[in-house]
């Protein structure tokens, strides 16, 4: 049996900082955003401990 404590804490922060990148590079680079779509995502899977 697997009993984990661990926070999600820093998955969360890092899920807010790698959006805000996209948001940025969607506004200023709108070719180039779409790069930075795979790792927002897995940050919230892993921050919603579905991963």
């Amino acid at each position: 049996m697997n009993t984990e404590n661990t926070s999600t804490a820093k998955y969360w922060m890092l899920f807010a900082v790698t959006l805000v990148i996209t948001l940025v590079m969607l506004v200023f680079v709108p070719q180039w955003f779409w790069i930075m779509i795979p790792f927002p995502l897995t940050f919230l899977v892993q921050a919603m401990r579905l991963m």
